[in-house]
C-alpha cells in the first residue's frame, strides 16, 4: 500500500483495484484477508484503523482511514455535510458532453428508496476505433472524463453514467458486455476503468485546506499502473 498522507489523526492510502475497503459482513461473501485495506493498513501503523468512507472493489485511488475513533466521527461528520470534494478519473462508452451534471435521484441500496444524487463532470479526452461494436454507431468511441460526485451513494458514478447511456468501461454490474471485452481482448484493459484521483477537505484538526491526490506514474501495485498507462496513451490530454 503506498501511503500518501499521515498524521496523528489520519492516513490515506492509494488503495489498488481488487482490494475491499472492510470485510464483506454477510459469510457467504468473505474475502480474503489478505485482500482487505482494513487489515493491510492496520498491520503497516500497528493499531486499530477506522474506515471513514468507501470505494468500490474495482476501485482504485485515495483511501482515507481515521486513527483512533474519535477522529473517525469527525471525519465522518465531514462527509456527511458534504464538506469534503472528491474527484475520480474515469472512461465512458461514447462521447458525452463537454461538460455536464447528472441529478438523477439513486435507490438507497438498503431499501430501494429513491433519494437525491448530483453528480458533475468534464471531458478530458475522446477516442474513436473504426470498428463496430452493437448496431447503433458505426465505430466504437470513449470518452475520459474527470467526475465531481456531489452525494455519496451506493455505486453512484457508476448508475449515474449507465442512465445517460455512457456506462464505465470494465463494470459487470452496470456496464456494456460487448465494449468491455472490446476493452479487455483488443486493448489489453481489464477491469473497471475508475480511480479516486483526489480528496480535499479543510483539516479538522490543523484548520489547514488539504489535497490528497494520487500520482498518474506511481501506483500501488503493477496491475493498477499497467492499466491507466495503456488508458493515458490511448487518450493523451
Amino acid at each position: 500500500m503506498k501511503v500518501l498522507f499521515q498524521d496523528e489523526n489520519l492516513i490515506a492510502i492509494d488503495k489498488p483495484a481488487g482490494f475491499h475497503v472492510h470485510p464483506h459482513e454477510e459469510r457467504r461473501h468473505r474475502v480474503p484477508r489478505e485482500q482487505v485495506c482494513l487489515y493491510a493498513v492496520r498491520d503497516l501503523v500497528g493499531k486499530h484503523v477506522y474506515p471513514v468512507h468507501r470505494l468500490d472493489a474495482g476501485t482504485s485511488g485515495v483511501l482515507i482511514f481515521a486513527l483512533s475513533s474519535d477522529a473517525a466521527r469527525t471525519m465522518c461528520e465531514l462527509f456527511n455535510e458534504r464538506t469534503v470534494k472528491k474527484t475520480y478519473r474515469a472512461v465512458v462508452r461514447g462521447f458525452v458532453k463537454e461538460t455536464d451534471s447528472i441529478a438523477l435521484p439513486l435507490e438507497l441500496d438498503s431499501t430501494g428508496t429513491p433519494v437525491d444524487a448530483l453528480t458533475e463532470y468534464r471531458r478530458l479526452a475522446t477516442k474513436e476505433f473504426a470498428v463496430k461494436i452493437g448496431n447503433r454507431f458505426p465505430t466504437a468511441r470513449y470518452s475520459l472524463v474527470e467526475v465531481y460526485p456531489h452525494t455519496g451513494r451506493y455505486h453512484q458514478i457508476r448508475r449515474h453514467f449507465n442512465r445517460i447511456s455512457h456506462p464505465l468501461l470494465g463494470d459487470a454490474e452496470h456496464g456494456d458486455t460487448r465494449h468491455n471485452q472490446f476493452f479487455r481482448n483488443e486493448l489489453g484493459i481489464d477491469g473497471l476503468c475508475l480511480r479516486a484521483t483526489g480528496v480535499s477537505f479543510k483539516h479538522p484538526w490543523s484548520g489547514e485546506e488539504l489535497l490528497l491526490k494520487t500520482s498518474d506514474s506511481d501506483f500501488s501495485n503493477e496491475n493498477d499502473a499497467a492499466k491507466w498507462n495503456k488508458i493515458h496513451l490511448l487518450f493523451p490530454h
